[in-house]
Parts: C-alpha cells; sequence; structure tokens
C-alpha cells in the first residue's frame, strides 16, 4: 500500500565507524546456467535499487546494506538475461539482517522457498495458509478463459463469478486477520493491516492494530498507519461523515453538508485508475435505477493537478451525470486525506442524517445494498 536517517554518520568518528547491517540473499534454483540472470529491485529511503548477477549452475547471490525495518523486494529470474521487465517468474522478499535463502530443485523462481530470517520465515507461513484462496482464484482465472464471450455476458456467469470471488475475499480475510493476531510482531501483519483497511471498518481494524508490539506500532510505518487509522475513525460506520467544500468543473464550492436529507453515495475515483472505470458501469446502474427514491451520489475525483480535461472526459464518456468535485491533488486530495483513503476505487455510503452506513460497495453489492436500505426508509415513510 510509505523514509530515512543521516544523522548518526555526524554523531562520533566511532559511530561512523560502526558497520551497518547487512542483508545476504542466496539462492539455488535448480541447475541454470548462463546467460541467465537474477534481479533483485527494492526501495530505500526514497531510491529504488536493481542489482543483477549472473546465474551458474543454479547458485546466485545479492548482498545489501538493510535498512531500519523489513524492505519489501521483488525477486526474479530472468532465464535469457535480457532484463528484469522481460522476467516473467519471480516473487517478492523481504531484506533484513542476516542470510535469506531461496531454494527450489526446479528452475523456477516463483515456486521456490523463501527461508533463512524472520520476515521472510513469516511469509513463507502466510503464503502456506493463504494456498485455498490462491486455488480459488486461480480456478476462477482457469474458468474465465475457458468461456465464451457471451457466457462472460450471461448474468448466470456474472453472478457465479461474483460470488466465487466474494468467498475467495472473505477467506482471505480471515486468514489475514489469524495471521495478525498470531504474529503481532511481523512486519507482515502491518501490511497485512493495510490492504484489510480498504474494506474492513474501523470497529475491526482498531483492535488488530491495538494487538500489535509497540515496537512494531513505534516503527515508521507503525507510526503512518497510527494516523491512517484516526482519519478512519471519522467514517467509522454509524459515524458522521466529516463535512467538507470542494470546486466543480465550474469552480463552484459544493459541500457535503448541502446533500443532507437525501442517501448518499460519496465515491472516491479518478480518470486515471482502472478499476474505478471498469465499476463506473455498475455504479451509473445503480443511480438510474435509484435516483428518484431520495437517492444521489457525489463523484470526488483523484486527478492529478494538469489533468482537469481527463477527468471530465471521463465523466462524459462513462456516463457518470452525478455532481462532481476535484481539487486536481491526485493523492493529496484533500478528502483523501480526511478519510483516510489509501485506494481507489473506494466509496461511502451516508444515510440523509449523514451518518456512514456502509463503505466500498462495488458491482451488485452497491445495488442490493441501496435496495436494502430504500425499502425501509419508504415501510417507515409509509408507516
Amino acid at each position: 500500500m510509505k523514509k530515512a536517517i543521516i544523522t548518526a554518520l555526524a554523531v562520533l568518528p566511532f559511530a561512523a565507524m560502526a558497520q551497518a547491517p547487512t542483508f545476504t540473499v542466496k539462492g539455488k534454483l535448480g541447475n541454470i546456467k548462463a546467460p541467465a540472470k537474477a534481479y533483485l529491485q527494492y526501495r530505500k529511503e526514497g531510491t529504488t535499487i536493481t542489482d543483477s548477477v549472473t546465474i551458474n549452475n543454479g547458485a546466485f547471490e545479492f548482498k545489501g546494506t538493510a535498512g531500519a525495518s523489513p524492505i519489501q523486494a521483488v525477486l526474479r529470474l530472468n532465464k535469457a538475461g535480457s532484463g528484469l521487465t522481460q522476467s516473467r517468474d519471480g516473487q517478492q522478499i523481504y531484506l533484513e539482517p542476516g542470510v535469506i535463502e531461496v531454494k527450489n530443485t526446479a528452475d523456477s523462481l516463483r515456486t521456490a522457498t523463501v527461508s533463512g530470517t524472520p520476515t521472510n520465515i513469516e511469509s513463507q507461513a502466510y503464503k502456506t495458509a493463504m494456498k485455498p484462496v490462491n486455488e480459488m482464484y486461480e480456478a476462477m482465472s482457469a474458468k474465465m478463459k475457458a468461456a465464451t464471450p457471451a457466457q462472460r455476458e450471461s448474468a448466470e456467469y456474472k453472478q457465479e463469478m461474483d460470488a466465487t470471488e466474494k468467498k475467495a475475499d472473505d477467506l482471505s480475510d480471515v486468514i489475514s486477520k489469524k495471521f495478525v493476531k498470531s504474529y503481532p510482531k511481523s512486519a507482515i501483519s502491518l501490511e497485512l493491516l493495510r490492504s484489510l483497511a480498504y474494506s474492513a471498518d474501523y470497529a475491526e481494524i482498531a483492535p488488530l492494530y491495538a494487538s500489535l508490539s509497540p515496537t512494531l506500532k513505534e516503527s515508521e510505518s507503525g507510526k503512518k498507519f497510527g494516523v491512517q487509522l484516526a482519519k478512519m475513525k471519522n467514517v467509522a460506520i454509524g459515524a458522521t461523515a466529516p463535512d467538507f467544500a470542494m470546486a466543480d468543473a465550474d469552480g463552484k464550492m459544493i459541500k457535503l453538508s448541502s446533500f443532507r436529507g437525501k442517501y448518499l453515495l460519496v465515491d472516491l475515483w479518478a480518470s486515471w485508475c482502472g478499476p474505478c472505470r471498469r465499476d463506473n458501469p455498475n455504479v451509473v446502474r445503480a443511480y438510474n435505477k435509484y435516483k428518484d427514491q431520495n437517492f444521489t451520489i457525489l463523484g470526488v475525483s483523484l486527478d492529478r493537478p494538469d489533468a482537469k480535461e481527463k477527468w471530465l472526459d471521463a465523466i462524459k464518456k462513462d456516463g457518470l451525470t452525478w455532481t462532481h468535485v476535484s481539487d486536481l491533488k491526485y493523492w493529496d486530495n484533500e478528502v483523501a486525506q480526511l478519510y483516510g483513503v489509501q485506494a481507489i476505487p473506494q466509496n461511502f455510503l451516508l444515510d440523509p442524517n449523514g451518518k456512514v452506513i456502509a463503505k466500498n460497495l462495488h458491482g451488485d453489492a452497491l445495488d442490493a445494498k441501496l435496495a436494502e436500505v430504500l425499502s425501509k426508509a419508504e415501510k417507515v415513510k409509509a408507516e
């Protein structure tokens, strides 16, 4: 789902002489020979570092300076040695002090086991736990490839795929939450919380964050997530969404509170966001179906400062006929910052009093939730 110490170099000459902790990545993949190469890429202190070595009889090795906390890295194999971007075989590892071992009897990196250091051992445990979920996704992918265009367009096919995807997503969440509880000191647990925060509510995430070790919470990433969590509390289920005012395409300031009295979907998206654009037809269908039932939408775009025309073109092309606002600040969008949004598409359904009653409703889930709340509202009104 995202910084650096330099002052120690100026403290004392003795401190400057102290060796920083190092990592070693030792690999053995079958009997692969040159020109095959292994590639290692990661970000450290804001800089992307890419390294490569030639593989001899399946063996390769990388060395480097570790960070203050485990660093996510991509390790890739290219049997032709033609570059990292040409590789389709690899996996994520964690760089930390010690010797990280990557082993496989086959000539493959994707199916290799990674061990030797705490975070990589924990990562392997998580991958093992996630095997049933990955098998479900693989089955979905195979079914999608085998289906004809007509089958893919059928309501039955879409319902089946949506149901399978939801089942896989729900199982993934269960496994992730269990991992966080079992490994409160692991950097992976913090990563999983960031991922869970997209769909789960504050009430679920806050206790899990509280259960993490003090050291992990005091890490740079831990503190950053703590700040995000505080913002998530603003839009927890049952909370009154914080008011804001933002300009529409004509420069008119639109206040969130001006929509009080209606059910409102606050929809955060952007013209550059592929998943957002793919979900827009579902949002359009829901809007057209329920717009006459005391429901409307407020689109909040995270488009870039120089992309106003792209934003407006996307609104027109996708048929988004509701109110739209944007400050064109990309990820610094003020609503995204206020609501703790780290990924899009993301939306919040508010009741007529401005209270959050649901979040991240996509596909059929949006239609189902609107049908539920609007039918209840009609019954109450009739009584």
